[in-house]
C-alpha cells in the first residue's frame, strides 16, 4: 500500500509540474494578496479531480479489462499529443516560423546514417 501511495504521489507531482494548472495557480496567486486561499482552493480542486478520476477508474476497471483501459488511455494521449503538435505547427507557420517535420529531417539526411548532412 505504501509503495502505491508513493508511486502515485511521485507520478502526479511530476505530471503537475509546469502544466496549465500550475501556471493558472501562479497567475491567480500573482493577482492576489492571499496565497493561502489560492493554495486551499487549488488543493481542493486537485483533490476533487483526483477523486473523480480514481472513482471512474475503479468503476471502469470492474466493467472493462485493464488492458483495454490502458490501450484507450494511450490512444487518448496519442491523439491529444498529435493535435497539440499539429496546432503548434499551424501556429508556427502562421507566425512565419519554419517548423521542421519528420519528412524534412529525413530528406536532410542524404547519407542515411541518422545524422543530418553538413552543408
Amino acid at each position: 500500500m505504501l509503495a502505491l501511495l508513493a508511486s502515485t504521489f511521485v507520478t502526479v507531482f511530476l505530471a503537475e509540474l509546469g502544466d496549465k494548472t500550475q501556471l493558472a495557480i501562479v497567475s491567480i496567486s500573482g493577482t492576489s494578496n492571499r496565497p493561502g486561499a489560492v493554495f486551499a482552493g487549488s488543493s481542493f480542486a486537485l483533490v476533487l479531480a483526483s477523486l473523480v478520476g480514481a472513482a471512474a477508474g475503479g468503476s471502469l476497471s470492474s466493467l472493462v479489462p485493464t488492458d483495454s483501459l490502458q490501450l484507450a488511455a494511450a490512444a487518448g494521449f496519442l491523439i491529444i499529443g498529435t493535435r497539440l503538435i499539429l496546432r503548434a505547427n499551424k501556429a508556427g507557420e502562421a507566425a512565419g516560423v519554419a517548423v521542421p517535420s519528420a519528412a524534412t529531417a529525413a530528406s536532410a539526411d542524404s547519407d542515411n546514417d541518422g545524422e543530418p548532412t553538413d552543408p
